[in-house]
């Protein structure tokens, strides 16, 4: 197992911002259109992070055109181009999965205040 972390320390990346669950970010996620590249933004609210190392994982959802969308990123994916923290949440759980069932201002998360 040591061999592996070893192996997989050359991909994780160093730059990344600190976020939590319930925070706001935006994403910059790199979008392959046949031989064109481009940066697409995916803003929303992080509702879960899984998993340590290299396979670590986190879940924003937003909701589009009055349909929510959930996307799960892999922090150290090379097409996750930036992450960027919009504003801090403030909630007391590990996982936001209760979101999904609430609708209108009962899905928003409280602003944390420091």
């Amino acid at each position: 197992m040591d061999a592996l972390k070893v192996i997989a320390a050359d991909s994780v990346k160093a730059e990344l911002p600190a976020f939590e669950v319930g925070d706001t970010v935006r994403i910059g996620v790199n979008i392959r259109e046949g031989d064109k590249e481009r940066v697409q933004a995916f803003e929303g609210t992080v509702i879960a992070r899984k998993g340590s190392g290299i396979s670590e994982t986190f879940t924003v959802r937003r909701v589009s055109y009055g349909v929510g969308v959930e996307r799960v990123f892999p922090i150290h994916s090379p097409n996750v181009k930036s992450v960027e923290v919009i504003r801090r949440g403030r909630v007391r759980r590990a996982k936001l999965y209760y979101l999904r069932d609430r609708v209108g201002k009962a899905a928003k998360v409280k602003e944390q205040l420091k």
